[in-house]
């Protein structure tokens, strides 16, 4: 049986995430524990006990999300790297999935999404955006929908997430956001939703975090990774860590074309079980709506971890 491994972004965090794990797995124990000497905060707490409010902070939720995708893996990299064949991840789940290949070290990875966390944050409140869901309406009528509201307002606007087909997230300026929402209604979307963030994520609003990034990853020594890493930005496999660290980069401001990635990634690997690793399973549910009859599992708790390893050794 193929896999391809799946890596959450953030909202996926909640409190008490990863605990069970550490508390029956030595392994995820080891990294949640290497993730608080890496970093020199309590991670671990914040994981286990919150608050909500600061583990949601980018800056938190970023490394959080990474030390939980971690453990997951660090759990059962054993059993199931032989079979693996891929990986990918949605927004910072993207870096989880290049340390799960290797081309950066559990402390490397940590201090680079942590610092990634610090730099949209204070991206966001220098220049305050917004982003939206757009639920129900397709790719071109959301696009249509923020070309028109950033002509009409003169403002930034535009496709941040394409998760789905018909569900999508717009970000930009408050202004042409809030527009694009009326102009998508008109259109026919069933649903137009603010989201709670604290910038205009995977947008041009973006850009001033830039140049910390690119000195954070070129710092951490990337290897080219084990397996290939499909991008948010293309769609494509990337397979050498030049290209990587580019890709990582062009993130911050382009958008995540996650339907494209896990059509590319059904139609390359046919019947491959898709693995979310980390807490919930927002990724597998898109995955069942991109690519009806695709194998899909978690592994986010100890339960998950027991009933994968049963469904490979079968």
């Amino acid at each position: 049986m193929d896999i391809v491994l799946l890596f959450p972004g953030q909202g996926s965090q909640k409190p008490g995430m990863g605990r069970d794990l550490a508390e029956k797995f030595a392994a995820a124990r080891a990294v949640f524990e290497a993730a608080d000497r890496a970093l020199g905060v309590p991670l671990t707490m914040l994981c286990f006990d919150g608050p909500e409010a600061d583990l949601t902070a980018t800056q938190n939720a970023q490394p959080a999300l990474l030390a939980h995708g971690a453990a997951a893996w660090a759990v059962v990299r054993e059993r199931l790297a032989p079979r693996v064949r891929a990986a990918a991840g949605h927004s910072l789940g993207e870096f989880t999935a290049y340390h799960a290949a290797g081309t950066f070290s559990l402390a490397e990875a940590l201090k680079i999404v942590r610092r990634r966390g610090e730099l949209m944050a204070e991206s966001g409140a220098r220049t305050p955006g917004a982003m939206a869901a757009i639920l129900g309406l397709d790719e071109m009528g959301v696009e249509g929908a923020c070309a028109e509201a950033a002509k009409s307002t003169g403002g930034v606007c535009v496709p941040a997430n394409y998760n789905t087909p018909e569900q999508l997230v717009i970000s930009g300026d408050v202004a042409a956001v809030e527009q694009a929402m009326a102009n998508a209604k008109a259109r026919g979307a069933k649903r137009a939703l603010r989201l709670n963030v604290s910038g205009a994520f995977h947008s041009p609003l973006m850009a001033s975090a830039g140049e910390g990034l690119r000195a954070a990853l070129a710092a951490a020594g990337a290897k080219a990774p084990a397996f290939p890493v499909y991008s948010n930005v293309s769609a494509e496999p990337v397979r050498d860590a030049a290209t990587a660290l580019k890709l990582l980069c062009d993130q911050l401001t382009s958008p995540v074309r996650w339907t494209k990635e896990v059509q590319r990634l059904a139609a390359d690997f046919p019947g491959a079980l898709f693995v979310e690793l980390g807490p919930g399973n927002v990724l597998v549910n898109l995955v069942k709506r991109i690519a009806p009859g695709t194998e899909t599992a978690t592994c986010g708790t100890a339960a998950d971890v027991e009933q994968l390893l049963q469904r490979v050794s079968g």
